[in-house]
């Protein structure tokens, strides 16, 4: 029998008898859990009522827009248009005869009147050719006289006769012709006027036909716009009209014409006002604005900022109304350089003049009144240009 080695003993198990905190994180763990899911479960065992009273209690407010009152004032309508001055007449002074120029008046730049002589010519052509007429005259009265005279006595005929007749009326229109021809050299001026151009000179010999000199007549003015058909019923004869020319002069004229034919191309009327231009200061051709005015109108002053349209296009003003916003459409009737004025609403009206862009007609809000200094009338809306004259109705 064999001896077993004493190190063949069953090994003992191994403890840690000196560290019991090993088995703690378990317990926590599970502590943990068991927590969470009792938190989470109270929500179906307890229901609670404070999150709906807390929504009820934070429901959001009206939106807040600044408003102004604004009260209707009378206000004159006014059409604007764009013109040109004419002068009242312009014309070229010419020659009716041959000749040469032997003597000339009058420089560029005077200022003539009617009948003054302009230029005179040589007259020996035509004093020789009256002469010679008025031999051939002579000759053809004799022989008229003679035929006459033969046909009472039996013994010319009548065709005789005829033949002298129209000998002699032929001479008298020669006659006629060559003192035409001797009036003609001398050349007046039609109208009273100043002299723009003269292309003729002393010594130049002019065929007939030639311009002499150019006349023009500027007092008065003539202003002529174009009116639009849309306005062609404010405009009539005999209204005052203020025009203020290009050149800082500033005159009051009236209307003098109004057509009764549209151009074709634009649909516009030639409208014509009269200004008295006495001292010729304000020269011809320059441009003008023509101021009309056509009557008078009650309207809200506004500033062009606070003009929206609605979702049909149509231009309006936003109001408050018993809390509420309405939209107001409107018709622009006169625009100055900072405002505009408008109709289409009531007399007196709360306007909003903050925040019209975020609000929509029928919508609740809360009107709060805005400083009147504070009040912003420079910035215009997209689509109405700060220099259109007043809208036609």
């Amino acid at each position: 029998m064999t001896d077993q080695p004493a190190n063949d003993a069953p090994p003992e198990t191994l403890r840690f008898e000196t560290d019991r905190g090993s088995s703690r994180p378990f317990w926590i763990a599970l502590f943990l859990v068991a927590a969470i899911v009792l938190w989470m479960g109270s929500g179906f065992i307890f229901p609670g009522s404070e999150p709906a009273e807390q929504t009820a209690a934070e429901e959001p407010l009206p939106p807040s827009v600044m408003v102004s009152r604004s009260q209707a004032e009378p206000v004159t309508l006014n059409y604007r248009a764009e013109g040109q001055a004419l002068p009242d007449r312009d014309t070229d002074v010419i020659a009716e005869t041959a000749g040469t120029v032997i003597e000339m008046p009058f420089a560029k730049g005077d200022r003539v009147a009617a009948g003054d002589v302009l230029a005179r010519l040589n007259s020996g052509r035509a004093e020789a050719a009256l002469t010679q007429a008025q031999e051939q005259r002579a000759n053809a009265q004799r022989e008229f006289d003679n035929a006459t005279e033969l046909l009472e006595r039996g013994v010319a005929t009548n065709d005789r006769l005829s033949d002298a007749r129209a000998a002699l009326a032929a001479a008298e229109a020669d006659v006629a012709s060559a003192e035409e021809a001797i009036d003609n050299l001398v050349v007046e001026a039609p109208f009273g006027g100043r002299v723009e151009t003269m292309p003729a000179s002393e010594g130049e010999y002019v065929q007939a036909g030639a311009t002499i000199a150019r006349i023009v007549d500027n007092d008065p003015l003539t202003v002529a716009i174009q009116v639009p058909q849309q306005a062609l019923s404010r405009i009539r004869e005999g209204q005052s009209a203020q025009v203020r020319f290009i050149t800082g002069q500033t005159r009051e004229g009236r209307v003098s014409f109004v057509g009764a034919a549209a151009a074709s191309e634009t649909r516009t009327f030639l409208t014509e006002i009269e200004v008295p231009n006495p001292d010729g200061e304000v020269p011809a051709g320059v441009s003008a604005q023509v101021t009309i005015p056509t009557g008078e109108a009650t309207a809200h002053r506004v500033a062009p900022s606070i003009i929206s349209l609605d979702e049909s296009g149509q231009l309006g003003v936003k109001t408050v109304v018993d809390g509420q916003v309405v939209f107001h459409p409107i018709r622009i009737v006169k625009t100055e350089i900072d405002s505009v004025w408008v109709t289409g609403l009531e007399d007196e009206v709360t306007i909003i003049t903050v925040g019209q862009g975020f609000v929509r007609d029928g919508e609740e809000v809360r009107a709060e009144p805005q400083d009147e200094e504070a009040e912003d009338v420079s910035e215009a809306p997209p689509g109405i240009p700060r220099e259109v004259a007043e809208e036609n109705p």
